[in-house]
């Protein structure tokens, strides 16, 4: 028996639920995040990546509304992810999930075209009202963090600082990661689709721009900016 409807009210719009890309290098943290979101009848992980380049690429080959990146992923970061998916793929609305509770890779995310940063240690408390968010388009800040932001902003507006300047282009950023994690010139080089040499090139601007010796320092320095972890 069908149920009847009043005439003259207005017709139910069924949405279909967002669809999630979700990235992280760790299986069990993913896991965890998909059951997060797929218990949640407006949200659905439609595919899961283990690295950047992989998030980028399920992101090109499967239609998504929303891209959930880590920030630390080996090959590709999520903020590098996040700048290349910015680029290929502007309507896809992005999210940093992280365990950094850090001023600048805020900055950085929100550089990159993310809407929202979410930390993963409050994931189960803000994370699904952050995808809703960040799909309408609002940002999304964990709370706790607006008042720290801002009087930090406002103190290097003060000193005439302004937004901290990137020390590095986002290619240097790419080899330097690339580099750290152990890849070969040629490697590096394939992966990229640059030359052997002009890998080198980079490599050699990196060394001077930072002010470094050898492949042990830069791995240093891509460490304490996040790019790999320790």
């Amino acid at each position: 028996m069908s149920t009847p409807v009043t005439q003259g009210s207005p017709p139910i719009t069924i949405r279909p639920p967002i669809r999630v890309l979700l990235a992280d290098d760790h299986t069990l943290v993913r896991r965890g995040v998909r059951l997060i979101l797929d218990g949640e009848p407006d949200l659905t992980v439609v595919a899961e990546a283990g690295d950047g380049a992989e998030a980028v690429a399920r992101a090109r080959d499967t239609e998504v509304d929303l891209a959930v990146l880590d920030v630390a992923m080996p090959r590709m970061t999520g903020l590098q992810a996040a700048r290349e998916l910015s680029r290929r793929l502007p309507d896809l609305h992005i999210l940093i999930l992280t365990m950094y509770d850090n001023e600048e890779y805020f900055f950085e995310a929100l550089r990159a075209g993310a809407g929202g940063y979410v930390l993963k240690s409050v994931a189960d408390r803000d994370l699904v009202e952050a995808c809703r968010a960040a799909v309408r388009d609002e940002p999304f800040i964990y709370p706790g963090a607006e008042r720290a932001l801002v009087r930090s902003y406002l103190e290097r507006l003060h000193r005439g600082d302004g937004l901290p300047e990137r020390a590095i282009t986002e290619r240097e950023e790419e080899i330097l990661k690339l580099v750290a994690e152990g890849h070969t010139s040629k490697e590096i080089g394939e992966l990229l689709f640059i030359s052997a040499k002009t890998v080198e090139r980079h490599r050699a601007n990196l060394l001077q721009k930072l002010g470094m010796r050898d492949r042990l320092e830069l791995t240093r320095y891509a460490i304490r900016a996040g790019l790999i972890e320790a």
